[in-house]
């Protein structure tokens, strides 16, 4: 049955390599009129009586608001719009999906384009668990009850990969071994570690990956309380209803202005780097959690001064059955659309 689609407000997003060009963020149920002059202006929108009709501010704006809904308002350079869902997109929880092309090992890197952007891209790897043939020895491998701080190292690698840290690793670490690694062994050997976030021939299979945000409360937010992007695809399901075994890679850039906040909630791994230093450190195998950065509170341990540009990049794990929470809150102004580093 034809269902009419969903209006949604695709977030501009993500970029890690070029300057500050346009950014956007919103503010829900606007209804204030604006100038539609100079540099700053802003447009009402339209619509039936039914809703307040949008208002943008920023050079470079386009009107917004269909007068359906409370409508948007957006700030700084560059188009803001709200628009249906696209049909090969999945709905989630709140927001949206799309696996894309397949990345080949060795591939260049994949920039967002510098303008007209309207959702996030990064990329899922899929692997074998260690209960198939050839499985990885890092999946559907260990255990745990909550996170384990500390397996990898606090700065970025110099090609913008996590760097390993020899911690609670297999062949040293014993199950339980307190206080550093309450629930035994969680990694194998660095050379497999480095495999979770690298395209590699016969290990993964890497596919592109489009996330739309939705507005929520004040925050934007991509929620999936069942996370499973590659379902059939690559080495397929394995033994199990779903694929669990997957990673997360996203390279982004946000503008600092004071007040930024970025949230995480799910399971596995997830580690978060800003200005390619440790910001968030939710690694291990464990049930689902939250953790928070709060860039004013961490501004001088990340070296942030405000109105400046800094990097995110996030790295997440789906390693073990048998469940797969994903969830992202955030306030950011980004800029551009993200990069794929295979």
């Amino acid at each position: 049955m034809f269902a009419p689609p969903r209006l949604r407000l695709l977030v501009c997003a993500l970029g890690v390599s070029a300057v500050v060009t346009s950014a956007c963020t919103w503010s829900p149920g606007a209804q204030q009129f604006g100038q539609n002059s100079g540099g700053g202006g802003g447009v009402s929108g339209g619509g039936n009586n039914n809703g307040g009709g949008g208002t943008i501010s920023g050079a470079g704006g386009v009107p917004v608001g269909n007068g359906q809904t409370g409508g948007a308002t957006f700030s700084g350079g560059g188009q803001g719009q709200q628009v249906p869902i696209p049909a090969d997109f999945t709905n989630s929880d709140i927001g949206a999906y799309k696996v894309g092309d397949e990345i080949l090992p060795n591939s260049g890197q994949i920039d967002s384009p510098a303008d007209g952007c309207n959702k996030v891209i990064g990329v899922v790897r899929d692997f074998r668990g260690i209960n198939e043939a050839m499985g990885h020895p890092d999946f559907e491998a260990y255990h745990g009850g909550d996170t384990t701080p500390g397996l990898l190292q606090a700065m970025l690698g110099s090609d913008r990969k996590p760097v390993y840290a020899g911690k609670c690793e297999k062949a040293t670490t014993t199950d339980p071994d307190p206080p550093d690694c309450p629930y035994g062994p969680e990694m194998t050997t660095k050379t497999d570690f480095d495999e979770w976030y690298r395209t590699t021939a016969n290990v993964n299979h890497a596919y592109q990956i489009s996330f739309i945000f939705e507005p929520n409360n004040g925050v934007t937010t991509f929620q999936a309380q069942h996370f499973f992007p590659i379902d059939g695809l690559g080495f397929g399901n394995g033994p199990n209803n779903h694929n669990f075994g997957f990673t997360t890679e996203l390279h982004t850039k946000f503008m600092y202005k004071g007040g930024e906040k970025f949230t995480f909630t799910g399971d596995d791994d997830l580690w978060v780097f800003v200005n390619k230093k440790l910001a968030l450190d939710l690694g291990g195998l464990h049930p689902q959690v939250t953790g928070t950065i709060d860039m004013d509170a961490m501004a001088t341990q990340l070296g942030l001064v405000k109105n400046t540009a800094y990097d995110i990049e996030m790295f997440h794990a789906e390693r073990h059955t048998s469940e797969s929470h994903f969830r992202v809150d955030t306030n950011f102004v980004f800029v551009n659309c993200g990069t794929i580093i295979p």
